[in-house]
């Protein structure tokens, strides 16, 4: 029972990861506008994703023009779109194979030893989907705050943290808790096949004691005594 309902929280933790994985992926809130100093122009939002760029007015219009070329992307943006797109195609087929290792599914059989190995590679492709996820956010993260803080940098072109950081750093974690869920699975599976030992049914008990408990047929004891009964005929007896 508790290994079934680990089995349910993992993969709805798998699935929310699939998901938040492939809404980072899409979403064009990696960079935003910085309002500080003289630029107090907060009537329009620059946004920066992997795919477009958009502006936000007044919170009423907005455009998004996608971008013309990818080597005009940047060095952390053009790595975190390759990673992302990766990260969603694992996630994908991370929680396939944890619908088709689950008990109840029947299409791969009643092997609990197979389904067992099927969650825990699943569980493995979640953890490193999981780190795949964290590289990209955290490297963007990492360039968005040393030019906030570079003297260098023109205060129109220095960006915060978007929403989508945040959203790929939860993602993150619970593909990683997901997929630890399932390698647990694994774990105690196998600790309880260790001890599981085949007790004989009460009727091979029975009739294996009657067997051993057999009395001796009356041949076998006469044999065994060494005496054999002599036989006299009438025709001796009255001659």
């Amino acid at each position: 029972m508790a290994t079934h309902a680990l089995e349910i929280a993992g993969l709805f933790l798998g699935g929310v990861g699939m998901v938040g994985t492939v809404a980072v992926t899409v979403m064009p809130q990696w960079r935003v506008s910085a309002f500080i100093e003289n630029n107090i122009v907060v009537f329009e939002n620059f946004w920066e994703g992997l795919w477009m760029n958009c502006v936000r007015q007044a919170n009423i219009r907005m455009q998004c023009k996608i971008y013309d070329s990818l080597l005009a992307l940047s060095p952390d943006l053009q790595a975190a779109r390759g990673l992302m797109c990766a990260a969603s195609v694992m996630s994908f087929l991370a929680f396939m194979m944890a619908i088709l290792g689950m008990k109840c599914t029947r299409c791969t059989g009643d092997n609990e030893k197979v389904k067992a190995h099927i969650l825990l590679t699943a569980g493995i492709i979640f953890i490193i989907t999981g780190m795949v996820v964290l590289i990209p956010v955290s490297w963007v993260a990492n360039a968005i705050i040393r030019d906030f803080y570079n003297p260098i940098v023109n205060v129109a072109q220095k960006r915060e943290l978007g929403e989508a950081l945040y959203l790929g750093w939860t993602t993150a974690l619970v593909l990683i808790v997901g997929g630890a869920l399932f390698c647990c699975i694994f774990c105690c599976n196998g600790k309880s096949s260790s001890y599981r030992y085949s007790i004989p049914s009460h009727r091979t008990t029975q009739r294996s004691y009657h067997m051993e408990k057999k009395p001796p047929s009356v041949y076998s004891r006469s044999h065994k005594c060494g005496r054999h009964t002599p036989v006299v005929s009438l025709s001796h007896l009255f001659l």
